[in-house]
């Protein structure tokens, strides 16, 4: 049996329909661990205590993987070509959650991707990771070559900007490796800070707390007072609305399940102020939504009309 290439696993890679895919050697990240330390002691993380539970293993693959040799970063444009102007009511909803959940869609096609090298390679052992693990995607990703971090801490990359979904596939065996993105292309940009409503970025650093997508998607209870959300009601896309990037090199993707459900494009204010626990169930089946629940999706349509 042949040893599997990085071009063959790139080929595979693309085929099952990602846009952008690169491959890294599973070594320490010391600099990205301290980085992730530092953050945690200031408590920019705010509530979400399984960043701190699982410190270790985030910050050193090795932790997570122990026999992690190669880290193949995917990425997948999930750009739809439509933007809050769209959207037929006054609440604004973040266009990564328009259509079904990406861990699925992702994680489907990378454990296609593993199977596929299963058969080329058999005694090979991977581990599929889509957002939910304990894994730097955005570090891995610039370690692959697939774009820098930027100043608003996404990924972007230079032919769809920041609108795209990371997956990561670990394997126990070595392969070719490609050459890190060790470009920042921000230069003196500072769009995303300017244009963030609640200060919540610093150059190349967010304070969580102060996130709206936080605050609307993760935060868990009721505010403690009026909260400026700034008509959002799930996520928040102002930093890469602005960002340059985005604005000249967005592309249309072609995967048809991140287009926008007919009901976020159609609904009308009152359809969302009357939404029940029935038919958010319903419309927001097989849908990222889910993770905020009928109750944080109230909370967030009730303050915005309460800060009118």
């Amino acid at each position: 049996m042949m040893k599997i290439s990085s071009k063959s696993i790139k080929d595979k890679a693309q085929e099952l329909g990602f846009h952008k895919v690169g491959i890294t050697q599973a070594v320490e990240t010391k600099r990205a661990q301290n980085y992730l330390e530092k953050w945690l002691f200031k408590e920019n993380h705010a509530s979400m205590e399984w960043m701190m539970k699982r410190k270790n293993e985030r910050g050193n693959i090795h932790n997570y993987f122990p026999e992690a040799k190669s880290v193949i970063s995917v990425a997948m444009n999930y750009y739809t070509g439509k933007n809050q102007s769209d959207i037929n009511s006054k609440y604004k909803f973040s266009n990564y959650a328009w259509g079904d959940d990406y861990h699925k869609i992702l994680k489907k096609r990378i454990y296609e991707l593993l199977r596929w090298i299963k058969e080329e390679s058999l005694h090979t052992k991977g581990l599929v990771c889509v957002d939910t693990s304990p894994v730097m995607d955005k570090v891995w990703a610039q370690k692959a070559g697939l774009g820098w971090i930027g100043k608003h801490t996404n990924l972007i990359s230079r032919e769809y900007g920041s609108w795209i979904f990371l997956g990561e596939l670990i394997l126990d065996i070595a392969l070719e490796y490609d050459q890190p993105f060790n470009e920042d292309l921000c230069g003196s940009c500072i769009a995303c800070i300017d244009a963030c409503p609640t200060q919540a970025l610093n150059q190349y650093s967010i304070d969580a707390g102060k996130c709206i997508s936080y605050m609307t998607i993760e935060y868990r209870g009721d505010f403690k007072s009026k909260e400026d959300l700034d008509g959002w009601i799930y996520g928040c896309d102002i930093c890469q609305e602005v960002c340059p990037w985005n604005e000249k090199f967005s592309i249309k993707t072609d995967m048809d399940k991140f287009e926008p459900r007919e009901e976020i494009i159609n609904y009308t204010n009152k359809d969302w102020e009357n939404l029940t626990q029935e038919k958010f169930t319903s419309l927001f089946k097989g849908s990222a939504v889910k993770r905020t629940k009928y109750n944080g999706l109230r909370r967030n349509i009730e303050n915005n009309n309460n800060n009118e």
